[in-house]
């Protein structure tokens, strides 16, 4: 209190010197007192209240007395955004609190604070989104720090074998340099060291690339387009441009983008399981619900929404941030692959740990003699340093063979093919969500394809429109159409609809139509056509309720109200004979009301399958005007009538075939993959498309189970669906269900299936198929998250582009697995011939290391990257139980390994004698024959069964690039460094001579190619069956 006392004081003595200053106006001195009061006292009283803080806290561990304590509600607000700050509009969703709602001023409230229009949304400058980033964030979410270059080099060095090798190089380092002394004794050991670095970066730095590659896809698998309404019109954004005052468009399949609250809409339902784990959905509505949480899925409806918290503010953010994508997913190649490579590693452990014994058994009998001809061992007599050196390097040479005996390099192979394939692919526009899709999708027999925007362009023009049984076109013919019939139109039209029409308010004429592209054009046909004026027809009726189109009842319905009369109307608007069904009457062009008989109806059948038999697809409108608004049963949504309804018209949509789409069928059924179509589509429209795509030939009969409605496969019998499933071309007027059904009779008939889908009911189906495919411009992201690649243009030429590529994932693994094994059997077969034989192996443990790394990184950098060619869909689709190593893979590895074998022993046995050079020179040209039959034989492997190796070699940049490199190091190895590979200078001669025995290769492997090779796997008589 004395310290107000005293603030006040001197604020009154301030007061008295402005008193008495002289010449200035009454109104200048009025400003100045209060300029000077404000500022004066605001200092004198800013450090009392922090005494007052510091007193409180001493005060408060003495008397913990709330009621002595003074609490001051702080509210942080924007200059921009008054009334609302951003703690206030996250507790609101976040608790779900209709009461701190209305605290708020509602909807209407938060969005006046917010600089909102909830009809025509923010303003969307720059100036107006930085401020709302500045004030409430951004729509992104922090993701755990991603896996550093330094985790994978740690990786790397926790092999066995790396480990067992570095021990070895580090005595024999230890051992050299007391021997020899540091000058020369560190070659054999420091050259152990540096191979193994070497090996352990490259594929430290493979892997962090293929890391990196990863987290860039799953950035654009997450990059989901929203559609919001800025400066009065809608269009689409990403969900990362989401800002805090956002007017959001949400309609059936999509992911609630944000926190906020509901605006209007109709029959809104969303499935909150993914925040709840409860599979209920939740009604969304103005009163009792009308909180919306990032990352829910809309079940059903549509509606608008304003966002009132983004990114880290959410409660979806808040669980995003402690989620990573897995990168490490094992596909089911891999895992075959692993088995395989722990098959082949127990062998090659039992021969290293045969040539450890053996060496070790002659060392220590004397058997073995050092470079000057002298006994290596001589018992006592030897130094025991000497005898630990030979026992470190004769188990380096041991330990070295099982690291070129296990193949590591497969699973590398495969994430490599992996890598690059998504990489190509997403350039082809499919985008792959799950990594084991890419090699299925290889093995894939049947492809069931929707029609709309896959086959077709997804480009909807009205070209054909009957009122009652006459035919109208041209705006001649629309004038004869009676007002009252028009008038009903508009509202069926401009009401019962999920799109919406922007015009410009600079010239007045320009139309932007948004929704589906059924909607935009029957929005357009009616606007530009009928000239409907939409502004007009919402101002004057009231919408009371909406039934949402949806895929299983293929309609929907809305009931309204007239503002002038109060009269209550109810329109339909779907698929033309359903709609027929729910009619007992129809308007004639002069606008009279006529009976539909069972004569009349037929007519209209015919007429429908008229527009269908063309590739229309058709529309109908019906009306019926309600005397008495009915309510539901247990609910109180006033019911909208479906029956003795009075046809308004009917329209038939043209949506053209996609350029190339017959051409990608062809390809799939020559590649012997079946291709079935299922649309919603009747059964007339179905029949044309399916023959204009080439599923349906004209040559085929009608009655032969080849066209069926989804109503009819239901109803068959277990027995008859699996029977007569293989027939099945086209399913017409199919519903989510019948697909699934089909789905899983052709997995229980053995097929792989790859199914395409779009909508938030085609989410069981792609999730019961092998190979989930979703559109990326239509489909939801419900069906998105359901599927494995995402087709990003909605083509079917992107499918078939799809299957070429999954079977190039399979074959480019197949050939670095010949490629492989070749290398592994030849090594391990002269290793262990020449150890038992001769006491020693030719090849150093620093020159083992270098054959690995050219076979395991390189070798699979240059045979994974192969592109897709056309002979690949010549094959029929690969077996789900087809053996990986196939009878033609067995005929070239063990013909080109028998080859090296006899060579490279021949030149360990008599190679001095017969050219006629020392030791060493001896050795150096096993190793560099060696090394070059491998760099030969990569060149083979690029055809398994084809003759020309050559073919389309210059496309392959990669693949000359590291053959070229291979090369050069390899000069490097023999010709300079001596000291660290143990080798000797080679003469051109010599030279001449490895390059011919391994270019031998070539003619072998073409000769080898005409053994033709038995059906039944080679593989089944050994271990490797089951790979």
């Amino acid at each position: 209190m004395c310290s107000v006392i005293l603030a006040n004081s001197q604020c009154m003595d301030s007061l008295a010197v402005l008193r008495d200053t002289a010449n200035l106006s009454v109104l200048n001195k009025k400003r100045w007192r209060l300029a000077f009061v404000t500022i004066y006292c605001s200092r004198a009283f800013f450090p009392r209240f922090k005494q007052h803080e510091i007193l409180s806290r001493r005060w408060s561990k003495i008397s913990p007395d709330p009621s002595s304590e003074i609490t001051l509600d702080v509210v942080l607000e924007h200059p921009l955004f008054s009334g609302v700050d951003q703690s206030s509009l996250i507790k609101v969703v976040k608790d779900k609190s209709l009461d701190h709602l209305a605290k708020l001023g509602g909807v209407e409230g938060i969005s006046s604070s917010l600089k909102t229009d909830l009809l025509y949304g923010i303003t969307g400058d720059l100036e107006d989104i930085s401020s709302r980033h500045e004030t409430f964030g951004t729509n992104t979410y922090r993701k755990p720090p991603t896996q550093s270059f330094l985790h994978f080099v740690w990786e790397a060095f926790k092999d066995p074998t790396i480990l067992i090798l570095l021990l070895c190089a580090a005595f024999s380092l230890g051992f050299g340099i007391k021997e020899n002394g540091p000058k020369e004794g560190w070659y054999d050991g420091g050259s152990i060291f540096v191979a193994v670095f070497l090996v352990i970066s490259v594929s430290s730095i493979s892997n962090f690339r293929q890391n990196r590659r990863f987290e860039k896809l799953s950035k654009v698998s997450s990059n989901i387009p929203v559609e919001v309404v800025r400066n009065s019109r809608r269009q689409q954004i990403t969900i990362f441009e989401i800002v805090v005052g956002e007017v959001v468009c949400l309609k059936i399949g999509d992911q609630v983008p944000a926190d906020g609250l509901f605006i209007e809409g109709h029959s809104l339902q969303v499935d909150e399981s993914s925040m709840t784990g409860e599979s209920d959905h939740v009604e969304i509505n103005t009163y009792q619900r009308p909180f919306l949480f990032s990352g829910t899925k809309v079940a059903d409806g549509y509606g608008k929404m304003i966002v009132t918290s983004v990114g880290m503010n959410t409660t979806w953010g808040e669980m995003m941030s402690t989620i990573t994508r897995d990168s490490n997913e094992q596909t089911p190649l891999q895992m075959r692959l692993n088995k395989l490579t722990s098959s082949i590693g127990k062998v090659g452990l039992a021969v290293a740990f045969l040539v450890l014994l053996v060496l070790l058994v002659r060392y220590f009998t004397g058997s073995t003699e050092d470079d000057n001809g002298n006994k290596e061992f001589n018992g006592s007599r030897t130094k025991a340093d000497d005898v630990i050196s030979a026992v470190v390097r004769i188990i380096t040479a041991a330990v070295t063979i099982v690291v070129v005996a296990i193949p590591e390099g497969l699973p590398l192979a495969v994430t490599l093919t992996l890598a690059y394939s998504m990489k190509r692919m997403m350039a082809d526009q499919a985008m792959v969500r799950k990594l084991s899709a890419c090699e299925t999708m290889g093995s894939a027999t049947t492809i069931c394809t929707d029609k709309t925007g896959t086959l077709t362009l997804n480009q909807m023009k009205v070209t054909k429109f009957w009122l009652g049984k006459e035919s109208l076109e041209g705006m001649q013919d629309y004038s004869l159409i009676s007002s009252n019939v028009l008038e009903l139109f508009y509202q069926g039209i401009g009401l019962n609809t999920t799109g919406s029409v922007y015009r410009s308010e600079i010239s007045g004429t320009y139309l932007e139509f948004s929704g589906s592209p059924t909607e935009k054009a029957i929005l357009s046909w009616a606007m530009l056509e009928l000239n409907m004026d939409m502004e007009a027809v919402k101002r004057d009726c009231n919408v009371l309720n909406v039934e949402a189109f949806n895929s299983e009842k293929k309609r929907s319905g809305i009931l309204m109200k007239k503002v002038e009369d109060g009269g209550s109307h109810v329109h339909w608007k779907g698929a033309a004979e359903m709609i027929l069904a729910m009619c007992s009457h129809y308007y004639d062009v002069k606008g009279e009301i006529k009976d539909l008989n069972d004569f009349e109806r037929v007519k209209f059948d015919q007429i429908i399958q008229g527009m269908a038999a063309s590739s229309l697809r058709c529309i109908a409108f019906a009306h019926k005007q309600v005397i008495e608004v009915e309510h539901e049963s247990g609910g109180n949504h006033p019911r909208i009538q479906e029956n003795g309804l009075t046809l308004l018209g009917m329209v038939g949509l043209k949506d053209p075939c996609r350029p190339g789409v017959k051409r990608a069928v062809e390809d799939c059924q020559f590649a012997g993959v079946n291709v079935k179509m299922i649309t919603g589509d009747n059964v007339f429209t179905a029949k044309a498309i399916a023959t204009e795509c080439g599923i349906l030939h004209l040559n085929q009969e009608e009655n032969d189970d080849t066209v069926v409605e989804g109503v009819e496969f239901r109803g068959y019998t277990d027995e008859e669906r699996m029977e007569k499933v293989d027939k099945i071309c086209v399913m017409a007027r199919s519903s989510p269900f019948d697909k699934l059904l089909m789905v899983q009779c052709l997995k229980r008939k053995g097929h792989v299936v790859a199914v395409t889908g779009d909508g938030t009911n085609d989410a069981p189906a792609l999730k019961e198929a092998d190979i989930g495919l979703s559109m990326g411009i239509q489909g939801t992201e419900v069906a998105k998250e359901s599927s494995d690649i995402v087709i990003l243009d909605d083509n079917f030429a992107s499918v078939a582009t799809v299957l070429r590529w999954g079977r190039c994932v399979y074959n480019n693994i197949q050939k670095f697995i010949q490629f492989q094994l070749t290398v592994n059997v030849a090594a391990l077969v002269i290793n262990f011939v020449a150890a038992v034989s001769a006491g020693e192996v030719p090849l150093t443990a620093v020159q083992l290391l270098w054959v690995n790394l050219i076979m395991d990184t390189l070798g699979a950098l240059a045979l994974a990257t192969e592109r897709p060619t056309k002979e690949l869909m010549n094959k029929k689709p690969v077996g789900r139980t087809e053996p990986l190593i196939t009878n033609v893979m067995w005929r070239n590895l063990l013909a080109q390994a028998l080859y090296q074998i006899s060579v490279l022993l021949i030149l360990q046995f008599r190679g001095e004698s017969i050219l006629n050079i020392s030791r060493r020179v001896n050795d150096t040209l096993i190793f560099n024959t060696f090394v070059l039959c491998q760099v030969f034989n990569e060149f083979n492997a690029r055809e398994l069964e084809k003759k020309n190796v050559f073919e389309g070699i210059h496309k392959n940049k990669l693949f000359l690039g590291i053959v070229g490199i291979t090369l050069i190091l390899q000069v490097v190895m023999v010709e300079f460094l001596k000291k660290f590979a143990d080798t000797e200078r080679l003469n051109w001669g010599q030279w001449g001579l490895c390059m011919g025995i391994a270019a031998a290769s070539w003619p072998i492997c073409w000769l080898v190619k005409s053994i033709p090779v038995t059906d039944r796997p080679v593989s089944s008589f050994f271990s490797f069956k089951n790979f």
